[in-house]
């Protein structure tokens, strides 16, 4: 569950503007959220909902924070390039684990 919502986030029109500081605070709540659905420890639900909630996650907390997402199926969809600078994780993935 938390890889499908951490992908949601990754992959959802508002990520184009997090910092550095906001994915670090997503990755802490993502150890929430993990924690949540993998040892049913529930209290933790309240807590992920309220740091979900000043991202953006659902209609209402978009509307609170005046944020406008774009329908991405209206706008002309453009290819994604891989930028000449970026390794592929792969590689690093093999380095760290030989």
């Amino acid at each position: 569950m938390t890889q499908l919502w951490w992908d949601a986030w990754r992959t959802s029109a508002q990520a184009q503007t997090f910092t550095a500081t906001d994915w670090l605070f997503l990755i802490d709540t993502a150890l929430m959220h993990h924690t949540m659905w993998a040892k049913g420890r529930w209290e933790f639900a309240s807590e992920v909902r309220l740091r979900a909630a000043k991202f953006g996650a659902t209609p209402e907390d978009r509307a609170r924070l005046k944020l406008k997402v774009d329908d991405p199926t209206s706008a002309p969809q453009r290819p994604v390039q891989a930028a000449d600078n970026v390794t592929d994780i792969s590689s690093r993935k093999a380095r760290l684990t030989g």
